[in-house]
């Protein structure tokens, strides 16, 4: 029917002629599961949509054949070795052109979209003339690059604002989030939206017959991306933009606003101010850091994997300890599923932390008529009774040995046979918990980060003693609630709060010193931390804080200043009595503002950040993570360490460590040998990563 594809042979893509005259073209990337775009796809594609130039059909509708989603995008293991090459601009040419190639046919065109649609995936639904998407719930369209430190480069940053308007396009793409279908249509980036069964019929139909857009939304597209509009709207988006991310940390968002802000003529004009613009940022220290940390996390999902076989699933879990964290815990797994029974030896405790969890079903579950099926899922247990059921306990009272170890002596016998024991203290090694466990084998720690619902890390903590079915059932039960593991070393402070306790001490001893909180906040925030250490003490609670001081002080050979040296007074706790270093209204920190001739010391951001540096290099040395890499991205994940430095090693790595081993001498010559060079700073790993191609 379609002579003009007539003797080509495709890898990637299947056509599909219909007696109608539609031609239903399938993605379906060979030996892969998902489908990204890789340059031999988009060179397939540009080679069938130049035949169909020539003999067009009646319509064109673009479908995903795999299982699992529609398009995710570019295949950024491809784009980093170009970059490595120095052939980006050629890729993002490549792309542009095919896409652009799509727009131009002269026959309609209707992306069907199922399913997860990413990147480059919105971006080729973009350049066809209608979008037709699937209601079910895994149907999310966004454009998220610039979590990779660039942003669309594919002609997304040029048509979505003509389609949708300026404001609600660069709320998309700024932020990198998703849209579900309805909202997709809300906007008026999708056209129309159907049940998954009727997905091509619908764009067949739309195909054949056409829809006009309201006016409000052809209004929106042309009017707000006019000359004068432009240079008055550009300059609220910067501001919005600076609210969340300094220009020297993430330059994408900032570039993308001054290339649309600029940019005039028509579609090829606009695409090549795009690609120019795109090119330049994925050179940049930012991206190539921000996509190194895409694949930490890619490597944590992975961790998790799929349930070995004969692997006994988790399906029940008993919280013991209904405190802000074990009540947390308790609600989060409810939320995902989980069927929950929580503990502790007053109900007035097991209420305050149901009472939580209700706040978090209601902002999570966003149709209102599931939430009491979510919230049946968690359920008060005063006695323990679930004990005997649970295929995993999460123990998560108060951070005193004896006292778990008491827990433990009770729980274990009521326990199944192939239950697992967890606890999710933040400090005491594993081998001083276990001494009084009768199955080692089936004890571990699980230590999650405050607040629950939104730090993404779960700390799998080890010792000698522990199965690798149980830190591999654990892995998957944390992928299943959607968190990233990292297997750590079950000593003092495992990883995370090893790292963070000298850069916190450091922040409470300036502190002492008369250096006001807001400079210290500011010197770290300057750096690219998503909080300054005094708001953080104050956030993780004075009485917290002091508790892992005890633990943690002895181990690393530091000394606490008094600020941290005994447990606050009552009412005084931090962020959760209102009062703590800072005073607190409605969540907030109220911050004296500093004196107008007020100047920092100049050496306080490496009195703050080198203590953490110098801590990661002891825990690489000694063996808390098995890798750099894992260190990286437990830190990032668990802490919020600034991701467009990559991680602790990999800023070592770009700094020198010779350059920062000779900044820690001169702190220990100024301020004592708690700045010390620590053991490791002669390992391979520190030194910089050849680029490979």
């Amino acid at each position: 029917m379609f002579a003009g594809l007539d003797g080509l042979r495709f890898s990637h893509w299947q056509a599909e002629p219909r007696e109608d005259g539609v031609l239903v073209l399938f993605f379906d990337r060979a030996d892969e599961s998902v489908n990204t775009f890789a340059q031999d796809v988009l060179i397939e594609l540009d080679a069938l949509l130049e035949r169909l130039a020539l003999d067009p059909p009646k319509a064109l509708v673009i479908r995903s054949a795999k299982a699992k989603g529609f398009i995710a995008g570019a295949d950024i293991r491809e784009f980093q070795a170009f970059d490595a090459k120095g052939t980006i601009g050629d890729s993002i040419r490549r792309g542009q052109m095919t896409f652009q190639r799509l727009a131009e046919l002269p026959c309609p065109t209707v992306a069907a979209i199922h399913g997860f649609c990413m990147g480059g995936g919105t971006e080729i639904a973009l350049a066809c003339d209608y979008r037709v998407a699937s209601d079910d719930p895994s149907t999310k369209i966004g454009l998220p690059e610039v979590k990779l430190g660039i942003y669309p480069g594919w002609g997304g940053s040029v048509r979505l604002p003509r389609l949708v308007g300026a404001p609600a396009a660069f709320d998309m793409m700024l932020t990198g989030r998703a849209l579900s279908a309805k909202a997709a249509r809300g906007i008026g980036l999708v056209d129309k939206v159907v049940e998954p069964a009727l997905i091509v019929d619908a764009a067949i139909a739309l195909a054949r017959k056409g829809t006009t857009r309201p006016f409000k939304q052809r209004f929106m597209g042309w009017a707000t991306n006019i000359w004068p509009v432009r240079q008055a709207l550009a300059p609220v988006l910067v501001k919005q933009v600076a609210r969340k991310a300094r220009k020297q940390h993430y330059p994408a968002p900032y570039a993308m606003i001054e290339t649309w802000r600029r940019a005039s003529g028509d579609t090829r004009r606009l695409l090549d101010a795009e690609r120019k613009s795109v090119v330049k940022l994925a050179g940049t220290p930012t991206a190539r850091n921000l996509t190194r940390v895409f694949f930490l996390m890619e490597r944590l999902k992975g961790l998790g994997g799929k349930a070995a076989s004969g692997q006994v699933p988790i399906r029940r879990v008993h919280v013991v300890g209904a405190g802000v964290m074990g009540g947390d815990i308790a609600a989060w797994s409810a939320y995902k599923g989980f069927d929950v029974t929580l503990q502790d030896r007053e109900q007035q405790f097991i209420d305050k932390a149901q009472t939580r969890a209700a706040t978090l079903f209601e902002k999570k579950v966003k149709d209102p008529a599931k939430r009491p099926e979510v919230a049946a899922r968690l359920r008060s247990d005063l006695a323990g009774d679930g004990i005997t059921d649970a295929d995993l306990v999460i123990e998560a009272i108060v951070e005193n040995a004896d006292a778990k170890r008491s827990l433990y002596s009770d729980v274990e016998p009521r326990l199944p046979a192939g239950a697992l024991l967890t606890t999710n203290t933040s400090s005491i090694p594993l081998d001083e918990l276990r001494s009084g466990v009768q199955r080692p084998g089936q004890f571990a720690g699980l230590h999650y980060f405050n607040p629950v619902a939104s730090m993404p890390l779960v700390e799998i903590v080890h010792h000698d003693g522990v199965d690798e079915v149980t830190t591999q059932r654990l892995a998957t039960f944390c992928k299943s609630i959607d968190k990233l593991p990292v297997p750590v070393a079950g000593t003092p402070g495992f990883l995370v709060n090893r790292l963070l306790f000298p850069y916190m001490l450091e922040a409470a001893s300036a502190y002492a010193e008369g250096i006001p909180g807001k400079a210290i906040d500011k010197a770290a925030v300057d750096f690219g931390m998503p909080m300054g250490p005094i708001e953080l003490i104050d956030t993780v609670g004075l009485d917290v804080a002091s508790g892992v001081g005890q633990e943690l002080a002895p181990f690393l050979g530091l000394r606490i200043p008094a600020s941290l040296a005994t447990p606050p007074e009552p009412g005084q706790r931090g962020k959760k009595d209102g009062q703590g270093l800072y005073t607190w209204v409605e969540g907030k920190a109220q911050k004296p503002d500093l004196p107008k001739d007020y100047k920092a010391p100049e050496d306080l951001q490496d009195r703050l950040i080198l203590p953490l540096l110098n801590e990661a290099v002891a825990a690489l040395h000694d063996g808390v993570v098995a890798d750099a890499d894992l260190l990286d991205a437990g830190v990032i994940f668990g802490t919020g360490f600034a991701p467009f430095r990559g991680g602790p090693i990999q800023y070592i790595r770009d700094t020198g460590a010779d350059v920062i081993v000779e900044r820690l001498r001169t702190l220990q010559a100024r301020h004592g040998d708690r700045f010390a060079p620590r053991p490791g700073w002669d390992n391979p790993a520190l030194q910089p990563l050849p680029r490979t191609s």
